[in-house]
């Protein structure tokens, strides 16, 4: 089977993946107390952000802008070094690693872990967290430390919350230019493969290793989901509208799908471990994608970060599914 065994790298951790992928999909931003609508509301990611974008205003006018910020978010802590605003981060999670400035600030935990009391004695005057980390916010809240919460939706909220998050830092500015960057670049991978035939995509995140079970795959509804389409590729599992599917051999079978894409994680596989987790997909040899030798291991963090490098993501997407626009 082909493979594109380019850009393997270390994961970003198991308590990433769960928080990027199976609790979300691309990102938006509130203020502290705002109300985040449910993750599995079908129109969640078209919502307008007007309310929060108020709301953010309004806190903005209302509070100095910060200097001493703390993310516990990958992709956040991206998009402030993109709008040049990494020089106020003190404090980052445990599975932040990019750019190679980040490797400079002190670490606080993650999403299920965070060091609470060294978050704390960093004196932070803005703390980004994700919206479920109810018990950190409660701490957060008492000790009288600014948050803004953190939800996943879909591919094009990625520069919406840019967006917002340069205004509360007070990089307006420099984030709209980021963003338009990001915007530009997305639509020209997707004029590329425009009017391509869009070939049926089985984009999986996680398995067993060795073996197809436990698979778990991208569902209609995500930032995943949606670069895939970008990139020219007709997601297999666009009727079930959520961000994580956990697949059966037979629905493999019965899906059928023309390619498949599996994101894979963790120190970088050997030679020889890669090729048997590719054979592992010898055990449903009737499906198309097995059959035409077009089962696809990728591998790196932007397909994992919804931020700034999410452009990297798109374009290996669209050369893997569209290999001959690239020649």
């Amino acid at each position: 089977m082909a493979t594109v065994p380019s850009r393997l790298t270390s994961r970003v951790g198991t308590t990433l993946l769960a928080a990027l992928i199976c609790s979300a999909a691309v990102t938006s931003y509130r203020a502290a107390g705002a109300r985040a609508p449910s993750l599995d509301a079908p129109t969640a990611s078209r919502h307008s952000g007007t309310d929060a974008t108020s709301s953010l205003q309004a806190a903005t006018r209302a509070t100095p802008l910060p200097r001493r910020i703390v993310s516990l978010i990958p992709a956040t802590t991206e998009m402030l070094f993109a709008m040049g605003a990494g020089n106020r981060l003190v404090g980052v999670s445990n599975y932040d690693r990019f750019p190679p400035a980040v490797d400079r600030v002190p670490r606080v935990g993650g999403l299920l872990d965070p060091n609470v009391e060294r978050l704390l004695s960093l004196k932070p005057d803005l703390v980004l967290v994700y919206e479920t980390q109810s018990d950190l916010k409660q701490q957060l809240t008492r000790a009288g430390i600014p948050m803004f919460l953190y939800v996943h939706r879909g591919l094009a909220d990625i520069t919406q919350t840019m967006r917002t998050l340069g205004e509360r830092v007070g990089a307006k500015a420099e984030s709209e230019a980021a963003a338009r960057r990001i915007e530009d670049q997305l639509a020209a991978v997707k004029a590329r493969v425009a009017g391509r035939p869009r070939p049926r995509t089985l984009l999986v995140f996680g398995r067993e290793s060795g073996a197809l079970s436990q698979v778990n795959a991208s569902g209609g509804y995500g930032f995943l989901h949606d670069l895939l389409e970008l990139a020219g590729g007709l997601d297999v599992l666009s009727d079930m509208n959520r961000q994580s599917v956990q697949l059966s051999t037979e629905m493999i079978l019965t899906r059928a799908p023309d390619v498949i894409i599996e994101l894979r994680y963790g120190d970088s596989l050997k030679r020889d471990d890669l090729a048997a987790e590719r054979r592992a997909w010898n055990a449903v040899a009737s499906v198309p994608a097995v059959k035409n030798n077009r089962v696809y291991l990728l591998g790196g963090d932007e397909f994992v970060v919804p931020g700034p490098r999410i452009v990297l993501a798109a374009e290996q997407f669209a050369r893997t599914l569209h290999p001959e626009v690239y020649r």
